[in-house]
């Protein structure tokens, strides 16, 4: 997902629609955060299970933090 150009589709944006302002922002900056790491391990060359894995243990930890995250 995080891989391609970040856009939010349609089904995204309706989703957002139901959460609190907060939640959209940190949301949206955590798209990009995590598009933005995957164009530097491209532009490193790193090897993609590598780059698979690291992107998946932020995106775990994203989570995480919007679970826990006082609303």
């Amino acid at each position: 997902m995080h891989r391609r150009p970040y856009w939010p589709g349609k089904t995204m944006r309706d989703r957002w629609a139901h959460t609190d302002v907060a939640a959209q922002a940190r949301g949206h900056t955590g798209n990009h955060r995590l598009h933005r790491r995957w164009e530097q391990f491209d532009d490193r060359k790193k090897n993609a299970k590598i780059a698979n894995l690291a992107v998946a243990c932020e995106l775990a930890g994203w989570c995480w933090s919007l679970a826990v995250m006082d609303t």
